[in-house]
């Protein structure tokens, strides 16, 4: 047989072949889940994956675009697989190729054009982004937003723009401690430097800030690199690879000439997915790809780290918090990095914390990066299957890790009616602190 390979996929064939074709992805994965289409499952995508690579279907089809875009990339699949496929690399390369083809992008919609030329444009430059937060951050506040989405009139003449305008409007902020310090001493045998990111710093700063502080009181030192841009993971998961690859050289550089030697702290776990998979992301860049490893090496989600000091005996607990709670795990913290328990661990660290298990938590909310955006019908019916399973916990708190999720879950508890707020785990560990009287204001 004649062999047709296609550029990103052709470096993938091994992983490709690497799938025995069991079926124990199908129950993981939310879209077959909804639609119990073959081609809207793990298995199903990586059959017209190897019909694109072997050239017995045009790149172009778009059969096989609608397939790989209506994918969430969850990474549930890799849980479940007993062979050990990483399906997400598959399908970053599925898209890079779609990129490229001009057919895809004459097929693709204004709203996902504009988010397309938003990830090339806006966020490797660090100046735009932060013009742009500027302005979400104004928007959120307008009374003409607030006003629409109370009055539910949004809602009645265009849902889509309801959701998204609900997503906006779920990065308001937490009060900040302004010019708060621990009392402890921070320990320099234990350096750390926290990924401050994009998004997190553009729209959910206090709980950057929050992080640093849970840190210090846990007696480590922080070492800001201010050179730091985005992590890549938008323009991975959206197939713009080489954008990726040169936000991540970015970092490694930035890192290495600011913070060498210093264990790197991540609160948002889709930018941690990628961050502890440069290695990957770079094996075939002479230059950086060691560097790369080495970079990922030192990357752990914060989680990850404090629980690790429960671990060993290190960690401080706070005063008690009555609230009762319940986790929903981000996708690229259970799935991609493996953080199964840490999140939980913490939580049961808090003393006077009541948790409460929610059905699913490891399931997709729908969130995804971007797929909120580009596939909202979809999005929307995971999200309302989440919030009535948060509903039925009675929690007064849902926790999350992740700013996407964060936004997603935010919206749909205002969209589905939950009367919960949405947290990061970080900032309940704050919250305690701040009862126990850890902090004090700057002099």
């Amino acid at each position: 047989m004649t062999i047709k390979l296609q550029t990103a996929l052709n470096t993938e064939m091994d992983k490709i072949l690497g799938c025995i074709h069991c079926g124990l992805c199908l129950p993981a994965c939310p879209t077959y889940q909804q639609l119990g289409n073959e081609n809207d499952s793990p298995r199903g995508r990586i059959y017209l994956m190897r019909a694109v690579a072997e050239g017995r279907l045009p790149l172009e089809s778009a059969s096989f675009n609608k397939h790989i875009d209506l994918c969430l990339g969850c990474r549930a699949c890799e849980t479940a697989c007993p062979a050990g496929v990483n399906y997400g690399f598959l399908l970053e390369a599925a898209r890079e190729d779609l990129l490229h083809t001009e057919s895809a992008d004459a097929r693709g919609t204004l709203q996902k054009t504009m988010l397309k030329l938003t990830l090339r444009h806006v966020f490797p430059y660090p100046w735009r982004l932060r013009v742009a937060f500027f302005f979400m951050r104004l928007a959120r506040g307008f009374f003409l937003t607030k006003w629409l989405l109370r009055s539910g009139l949004l809602r009645t003449l265009a849902p889509s723009a309801d959701f998204a305008a609900s997503l906006l409007d779920s990065t308001t902020p937490h009060a900040r401690r302004r010019g708060a310090k621990t009392k402890f001493e921070v320990d320099d045998t234990r350096p750390v430097t926290v990924f401050t990111g994009c998004v997190m710093q553009g729209l959910f700063k206090s709980t950057n800030e929050a992080t640093a502080r849970v840190l210090a009181v846990n007696g480590s030192a922080n070492t800001r690199v201010k050179a730091q841009v985005c992590c890549g993971a938008l323009h991975a998961h959206a197939g713009d690879i080489e954008t990726a690859r040169e936000l991540a050289r970015r970092n490694i550089d930035a890192f290495e000439r600011s913070a060498p030697n210093t264990t790197i702290i991540i609160n948002a776990a889709g930018c941690g997915a990628l961050l502890k998979e440069y290695g990957e992301l770079l094996k075939h860049d002479a230059l950086y790809a060691e560097r790369a490893r080495t970079f990922s090496a030192r990357v752990k989600d914060v989680t990850e780290f404090l629980a690790a000091l429960i671990d060993a005996g290190g960690f401080k607990t706070g005063a008690p918090l009555d609230q009762r709670v319940t986790y929903d795990a981000p996708c690229h913290l259970y799935h991609a990095q493996r953080v199964l328990t840490a999140p939980q661990k913490l939580l049961a660290a808090i003393p006077g914390l009541e948790y409460k298990q929610l059905e699913g938590f490891q399931d997709c909310c729908g969130g995804a990066g971007i797929y909120n955006l580009s596939e909202p019908e979809m999005s929307n019916r995971l999200l309302s299957d989440k919030i009535n399973k948060v509903k039925a916990t009675g929690a007064e708190v849902l926790v999350t890790a992740n700013p996407g999720c964060h936004m997603q879950l935010s919206a749909g508890a205002r969209l589905f009616e939950a009367e919960c707020r949405i947290a990061h785990l970080v900032e309940l560990l704050d919250e305690s602190y701040q009862r126990a009287g850890f902090y004090e204001a700057m002099k």
